[in-house]
């Protein structure tokens, strides 16, 4: 047994050795196996070099790019990595500005301009790379030669970033978005400022007194002084009393107006000998207004009375508050010291803001049981309307026991009575519909002994002392017509009175044509240079132009 244990160690001692050997012999093949395999590269790589003739074209992209890029490296040659950058640099600016004379042509005549720079920039960089060998004879480079090459290249490639960054707004739709984005901003600043200044001058424009509006009234004056003796007062007539006949309203300081409403009433009236005619004036025009009728008898055998608004004793500021208000100092201030301001601060409220919005002719119509007390019923018209048809209908409809007649202006939410009263106010939320529809002022049928009934002037009255401070609704007639007649409005048939030919372009001419009375509310008055063309002549073939003082006044219409 011990034997054969000796034997088995003395065994294992030589197979060790026997393993190394061999192991030692492998790693010697193996390492002269990879040294003859560098070598064999090394050789393959020294004797491969490239002709130098083709430095002159264009270099090789891909596998053979990267081979070449080796070659320069392994023969340590400076200038010639320095060529191939400028060609690498070269040939990437052609794709560049080739793919923008792409896309500028695809945009045609547009950017026809851009696309012949770009095609000859991308022509220039081709017959660049095209030039003549830069070597010498010897096959190296000359360092002179390659740094003006160099040059050629940067230039153009200098040119065509410059061109890029010019026309990127072009191709570019981030860029086209944010500056289309930055120009409607812009505009849309422009567009406000525009529309505050534009409201402003129209507002102006409305309430200033034209020249020939100026000179007619001085004319009449003139002839008024000049011939007192044809100009007597006349004893009223039993007509202005008369409850039996078709009595009209018309509170104005614009004696052509007033004209036109009086002859456009006549002129479309099957009776007009029954219809009486009720004009109230301010004292500086009370004597025009006087001499133009008296020039110019109204046809058709109708009546007309014109007064001052003093011949009314009653109407003091001790009866009207409106008149108190209107004598107050410290709201005369506000009107025109805040007026400015406010119209540059908020264009579309301006009507709201003017001190005409103040006037004792707006509010005479909240006293006209007290002005006419003998009669019945009484039609309302602005000086801004024009009569196409017969009204006596009017007369003849029944208010089943509501006050005021009036044609409702509200459409969805617009011309609620939310627009003009102040809901934020405990005495208008408690009292009024937020939602109630709106009404216009123009024409107006007025049941006078409802009125009388109802009390609508003490209720005016009561309310236009609780908006002394102007809380409730700001200055203006309307708001304080929507609330003495609330739930006292019967709502007429919408031909009876079409509004908006002072300020609305898209009116129908259907629509006009059917209408009986024509409003031309708005700032856009027909007497004035900024009157819409497309109705001026609705108004104008009213105008009395036989009256030798409107064409000595060149009133131009």
């Amino acid at each position: 047994m011990a034997i054969a244990v000796r034997s088995s160690r003395g065994g294992g001692s030589g197979g060790v050795g026997a393993g190394f050997r061999s192991l030692f012999s492998y790693r010697i093949f193996i390492s002269a196996l990879f040294s003859l395999l560098f070598i064999a590269t090394v050789s393959v790589l020294l004797t491969s070099r490239p002709p130098p003739t083709h430095h002159h074209s264009r270099l090789p992209t891909g596998a053979n790019a990267y081979m070449h890029r080796t070659f320069l490296a392994l023969n340590s040659d400076p200038l010639k990595t320095r060529l191939d950058l400028i060609y690498k640099q070269a040939n990437d600016h052609i794709t560049l500005v080739k793919t923008y004379a792409a896309y500028a042509r695809k945009l045609k005549l547009e950017n026809s301009k851009q696309l012949k720079m770009f095609d000859d920039l991308a022509k220039n960089f081709s017959d660049l790379t095209l030039k003549p060998s830069l070597f010498e004879t010897d096959g190296n480079l000359d360092e002179d030669v390659l740094r003006q090459f160099e040059k050629e290249v940067k230039d153009r490639v200098k040119f065509a970033r410059l061109m890029v960054a010019e026309s990127k707004e072009n191709y570019d739709n981030q860029l086209k978005i944010q500056k289309l984005k930055d120009t409607i901003f812009s505009v849309s600043e422009s567009l406000g400022k525009a529309k505050k200044n534009g409201a402003l001058a129209s507002s102006i424009a409305a309430k200033s007194i034209p020249k020939s509006l100026h000179c007619l009234a001085m004319r009449l004056v003139e002839e008024r002084i000049s011939h007192p003796e044809k100009y007597k007062e006349e004893l009223p007539k039993a007509e202005f009393e008369d409850p039996s006949l078709y009595h009209y309203a018309v509170f104005s300081d614009n004696v052509i107006a007033v004209s036109v409403v009086v002859r456009s009433v006549v002129k479309n009236a099957e009776e007009p000998w029954k219809h009486v005619f009720h004009v109230v004036t301010d004292r500086m025009n009370v004597a025009a207004m006087k001499v133009w009728f008296r020039m110019r008898p109204v046809e058709g055998g109708a009546h007309l009375e014109v007064k001052a608004v003093e011949d009314y004793s009653f109407l003091n500021s001790s009866y009207a508050p409106v008149l108190r208000q209107i004598e107050s100092a410290k709201k005369q201030r506000f009107n025109f010291e805040k007026t400015t301001e406010n119209v540059t601060k908020d264009g579309s409220n301006m009507k709201l803001k003017n001190p005409e919005s103040m006037s004792i002719l707006n509010h005479l119509r909240f006293y006209l049981p007290e002005m006419y007390p003998k009669l019945h019923k009484i039609l309302l018209l602005d000086d801004d309307v024009v009569v196409q048809k017969d009204l006596t209908g009017l007369w003849k409809i029944d208010l089943a026991g509501k006050v005021n007649g009036a044609v409702e202006t509200c459409f969805g939410s617009f011309h609620r009575f939310s627009q003009y009263l102040n809901f934020t106010h405990p005495l208008i939320k408690e009292r009024f519909n937020p939602k109630a529809c709106a009404w216009a002022y123009g024409m107006n049928v007025f049941d006078l002994d409802g009125w009388r009934r109802e009390k609508c002037t003490e209720t005016y009255e009561e309310w236009q002392n609780l908006n002394e401070d102007r809380t409730l609704w700001k200055l203006d007639a309307l708001p304080p017509g929507l609330i003495t007649f609330y739930s006292l409005t019967k709502s007429l048939d919408k031909s009876w009175h079409v509004l908006g030919l002072g300020y609305n372009p898209s009116i129908s001419m259907d629509e006009i044509n059917n209408a009986a009375v024509i409003h031309y509310n708005g700032n856009m008055k027909p007497w004035l240079d900024i009157a819409m063309n497309q109705y001026k002549n609705l108004w104008t073939k009213y105008v009395d132009n036989d009256m030798e003082f409107v064409q000595m006044c060149n009133f131009g219409v």
